[in-house]
């Protein structure tokens, strides 16, 4: 088998060095862009921990159980700390970041619903309180 003159300058790359240079480029940028796509950089174990400390704080103040839409944020939160801790398993660190930032803002919106349910509760024994104290009065 014998190579023509013209197959052997598409393969001599010391005549044309652009293009190899393009491909080499190109092939870094494809392995950054993989790299970063699928999840690169360091695990989020920083926001892990602040995901679950928000966790332990809705625990803390009982708004796993009352009322009924913290608790719910609350088991949502937990189910994305999971969901986390499996994509860091796997190296999708990106999607672990997100999923964990899901987490804090559903274990915090528990708390706020919690904390609003118990000042809720306090105006209406204080409403109460008065409301007998005028009653005691008028008589």
């Amino acid at each position: 088998m014998t190579i023509t003159s013209n197959e052997r300058e598409l393969c001599d790359t010391r005549h044309s060095p652009a293009p190899a240079r393009l491909l080499a480029a190109a092939c870094v940028a494809a392995l950054a862009a993989l790299a970063t796509g699928c999840g690169g950089g360091a695990p989020p174990s920083e926001r892990l921990v602040t995901a679950e400390a928000a966790i332990r704080g809705g625990i803390e103040i009982n708004a796993n159980v009352s009322p009924p839409r913290a608790a719910l944020h609350l088991q949502l939160a937990q189910e994305q700390v999971d969901k986390a801790k499996r994509y860091i398993a796997d190296g999708m660190n990106q999607r672990a970041d997100l999923a964990l930032r899901q987490a804090q803002a559903d274990a915090e919106l528990a708390i706020v619903l919690a904390r609003a349910e118990e000042m809720k509760q306090k105006a209406d024994a204080a409403h109460l309180k008065v409301d007998r104290l005028k009653a005691g009065k008028s008589q």
